[in-house]
């Protein structure tokens, strides 16, 4: 299989964002590692815009800024397994970050902004997720002006260190500047993470000019500050500090790191296809067939061979995979509301993997490969399409691969009263009980029995069995199961009532049955983003002909319908 860019097919080029990238090629990011430390600096090519008409001022992001410190992260994660701290600064004089480009937003639609605004997201909750699964932590040296979502980046990481220079200072504006909020969890990081009083956090937020110095560490808006001639000690000094937090092998303990290879796919008038995913669109049908491949065999189970196997070690290949595949179809297929899930292939190679993962959990390259597993199926979660699980002839619905059952809106499996040999099967593992969390803590199954004991024993005691339909249904595994003469009218039926039904109706619907489970910090900034965030970025008064987003930058003052709503 051979890499296709699409830049490489003109018809493709303006439609399609590509979510692969390389250090070789970043614009607007560079990273040094020295021992322990990795130093993440952010320099944006004002020319350097994912989409013309617009300049990347001030240090400002859009999304192709953010793809390139999403593909840093995991190159860190991987290819540096002696890094345990992160530093993110400012790679201009006198500024961390401005936030996201307001001009690139005026100019999206409301589509790109929401996509936008997730993706950013899911990379700063990845961060998150890093520290808290004993992996990286980070440090945000802020050495400059820091506003809007390069505050929630700052917010983002373990600790905030802040320059005392008088004039650098960090700062919510958008909702006196722009008439809409923080995009990327700067409200709930603020109330939820950094525990900032709501009177103070609200006079942070209706103001333009921030909060600096000392101010800023009363509040709880930064952890320290440091004068200018201190500072860069001051950064190492607390680098070193978070170090000592994570579980990383460190430097000197001989780990190697995995050379991220890039990512081989072709993309043609069918779909899009990778080695271990397949994607088959039907444009009039409005829904994609997402095919994930089991190995062709059991991957290896020793530390060695793992290690030997580098980028591609199934486990790792798949997750990379996926991920790109979630991306793709989430930015460049937005009329594709549905999509069916099938893995395939042999159940024991699955459950093999698996059992990898779970046998050397401890280990650094195991540890990162899990958590992008889990980060790539949350993905899943959060995407704004209806999923449906489809358990027929060919399917493999095992340990991991049953994630994508547990994770679907619906999933209907094929019975076979009068073939039980040829029926499919469906098979748990000790993965399915907590390897993969949700965004919630929860596991897919415990979210999907309300956390009550009975249902999640009773499915545990299956572990290792191959369940059929009836037994899959007796135990509340799957939604319905259809015999060989009703299936295919079924799942046609089903499909074709999905598309009929209104995509925005859909979409809240999906994310309020979906994370029925406890509330979370990361759950609000999801809730708050799509319920919040989508409305206030249509109403008049941001995106209005006199709207704050709109009249930006022209000299020109909003104009607001005073009614609240």
């Amino acid at each position: 299989m051979t890499a296709t860019h699409p830049a490489e097919h003109s018809a493709l080029a303006s439609a399609f964002v590509d979510y692969r990238t390389s250090p070789e090629l970043y614009r607007h990011w560079r990273f040094t590692t020295d021992g322990a430390i990795a130093t993440l600096s952010m320099a944006v090519a004002e020319d350097g815009g994912i989409r013309p008409g617009y300049k990347l001022k001030l240090n400002s992001y859009d999304l192709g800024v953010d793809i390139e410190l999403h593909d840093a992260l995991n190159r860190l994660r991987f290819e540096h397994p002696e890094v345990q701290t992160v530093v993110l600064t400012g790679g201009r004089e006198r500024i961390f970050c401005s936030g996201a480009n307001i001009f690139m937003l005026g100019l999206s639609s409301h589509a790109w902004k929401v996509n936008f605004c997730k993706f950013t997201n899911e990379t700063r909750n990845g961060m998150e997720d890093s520290s808290r699964h004993g992996g990286l932590k980070f440090l945000a040296a802020v050495n400059g002006a820091c506003a809007g979502g390069g505050y929630e980046v700052a917010l983002a990481c373990d600790e905030i260190l802040l320059v005392d220079d008088r004039s650098s200072a960090v700062s919510l504006p958008e909702v006196p500047l722009l008439g809409v909020l923080p995009g990327t969890g700067g409200l709930s990081r603020l109330t939820d993470k950094r525990r900032v009083r709501h009177d103070l956090a609200d006079i942070f937020c209706t103001s333009v000019e921030g909060v600096r110095g000392q101010k800023a560490v009363d509040w709880r808006l930064v952890d320290a500050i440091a004068k200018p001639a201190v500072f860069a000690q001051a950064v190492k000094d607390r680098a070193l500090a978070l170090a000592q937090q994570s579980q990383r092998p460190g430097p000197g303990q001989g780990a190697r790191g995995v050379v991220l290879t890039p990512i081989e796919r072709q993309i043609d008038a069918t779909g899009v296809h990778y080695a271990t995913i397949d994607v088959q669109i039907d444009r009039a049908r409005r829904c994609a067939t997402l095919t994930a491949r089991a190995p062709a065999s059991p991957p290896p189970q020793d530390i060695a061979a793992i290690e030997a196997a580098g980028a591609g070690w199934w486990p790792l290949q798949f997750a990379r995979e996926l991920d790109d595949a979630l991306l793709h179809l989430r930015t460049n297929e937005l009329d594709i509301g549905t999509w069916l899930l099938r893995p395939t292939g042999d159940a024991q190679a699955v459950l093999a993997a698996d059992a990898s993962l779970i046998a050397h959990a401890g280990h650094w390259l195991v540890r990162e490969t899990t958590g992008l597993l889990r980060r790539s199926f949350a993905r899943l979660d959060v995407s704004s399409r209806s999923l449906f699980a489809l358990i027929d002839r060919d399917s493999c619905f095992a340990g991991s691969f049953a994630e994508f059952a547990f994770a679907a809106d619906r999933t209907y499996m094929l019975a076979l009263p009068d073939e039980p040999a040829m029926a499919p099967r469906l098979s748990l593992g000790e993965a399915n009980f907590g390897l993969w969390p949700m965004i919630t803590g929860q596991s897919r199954l415990e979210r999907r029995f309300y956390g009550e004991t009975a249902p999640l024993q009773q499915a545990r005691a299956q572990i290792g069995q191959a369940l059929d339909a009836d037994a899959a249904l007796a135990l509340g595994l799957v939604t319905a199961a259809p015999d060989d003469i009703d299936w295919a009218d079924e799942i046609r039926i089903a499909v074709e009532e999905r598309a009929a039904l209104s995509p925005d109706s859909l979409t809240g619907l999906e994310a309020n049955l979906r994370f029925n489970g406890p509330e979370n910090l990361w759950t609000r900034i999801f809730g708050r983003l799509s319920a919040w965030q989508n409305w206030i970025f249509i109403r008049p008064n941001a995106v209005g002909e006199k709207g704050a987003l709109k009249v930006y930058g022209s000299g020109e003052k909003a104009r607001f319908d005073l009614n609240r709503v």
